[in-house]
C-alpha cells in the first residue's frame, strides 16, 4: 500500500513496476511474529510485520498486501528485535488538508498517508512555515526548486502540496523507488545522495529518514488493526433476520 505504479495497481516501497512471479523460489523466510524493528549499522530502525532474504538482501514487508516492502542489503542489518513502542497519535489537520493531500496523492500515484508523514516532518502541518535556509510552506519548498515546479505561492496549501509532492514523486522515479534515497534527497538534496551514494552522513537527514517511514509505518499498522477490528466487529454482529415471505390474497 506504499505506491501506486503508472498502472495505477499498488506497488512496495522499494520495488518498481513489476511484482515477482509467483514460482520464484526464495532462499529463506522467516515470519516476524507481530512486528518487529530491523535494527541497521547506520543506526536506523525499520518496522515491518515479517521479512524473507532474497539473494544479498533482506525483503522487509512493512504492510499488507505482500506488495508493500523494503529491500535492504542483509549485510547493513545489525539485528532484529520486538517493537513495544506505542503508535504516534494522529496530527490534527482540516478535511480541507486532507482533500488536497489526497488529490495530490491521487494525480502523482502516492499513497496520502506518506505525503502526510513528509509534511509533518517537514512543517508541522504549518502553512505559513519558513527554516533558517528559506524553504517555505508545507513540504519546505526552496523558492527556487517552487519555481521549477510552478509554484507561485508557497504559502498556497494547494499549490504547495502539488509541487511538493510531484519533486517527491520525481525523486521516487530517480531512484527506482528506493524511498530511503528518495527522502535523503528530499531533504539533503539529490546531488549530496549522488555524492555519498545514499543517505548523506549527516544526523538531521538519516533522523528525517528514519522519522518519515516509522510514521508511514505506524499509520499502516493502525490502519491494519482498525481494518481488523471492522472485520470483527461485523463478524460477531447478529444476522438479520430474512424477509418473510410474501402471502397472496384469496
Amino acid at each position: 500500500m506504499a505506491f501506486r505504479g503508472e498502472s495505477g495497481g499498488l506497488i512496495g516501497i522499494r520495488v518498481g513496476l513489476r511484482l515477482f512471479a509467483c514460482g520464484l523460489v526464495l532462499a529463506l523466510s522467516v515470519r516476524a511474529m507481530g512486528s518487529d524493528l530491523a535494527v541497521l549499522h547506520n543506526g536506523f530502525s525499520i518496522r515491518h510485520d515479517r521479512r524473507e532474504v532474497v539473494g544479498s538482501v533482506t525483503r522487509l514487508y512493512v504492510s499488507p498486501p505482500a506488495t508493500g516492502y523494503v529491500d535492504v542489503p542483509t549485510d547493513q542489518i545489525d539485528h532484529f528485535e520486538p517493537d513495544l513502542s506505542p503508535l504516534a497519535p494522529a496530527a490534527e489537520k482540516s478535511s480541507g488538508l486532507d482533500e488536497v493531500v489526497a488529490s495530490a496523492g491521487e494525480r502523482h500515484h502516492l499513497d496520502p498517508d506518506l505525503i502526510r508523514s513528509v509534511i509533518h516532518a517537514e512543517s508541522g502541518f504549518n502553512v505559513r512555515a519558513v527554516s533558517p535556509k528559506g524553504a517555505q510552506g508545507l513540504m519546505q519548498l526552496m523558492p527556487g526548486t517552487a519555481s521549477g515546479l510552478g509554484v507561485a505561492n508557497a504559502f498556497d496549501p494547494q499549490a504547495n502540496v502539488e509541487g511538493g509532492t510531484q519533486y517527491l514523486r520525481t525523486l521516487l522515479e530517480r531512484y527506482d523507488f528506493d524511498l530511503i534515497k528518495a527522502l535523503a534527497a528530499y531533504n539533503a538534496g539529490p546531488q549530496r545522495v549522488e555524492h555519498y551514494g545514499g543517505v548523506p552522513p549527516f544526523h538531521e537527514t538519516q533522523a528525517y529518514v528514519a522519522r518519515i517511514i516509522r510514521e508511514f509505518n505506524q499509520k499502516k499498522l493502525a490502519e491494519q488493526k482498525a481494518a481488523k477490528a471492522a472485520r470483527s466487529k461485523a463478524q460477531s454482529s447478529p444476522k438479520s433476520a430474512p424477509p418473510a415471505n410474501l402471502i397472496a390474497s384469496p
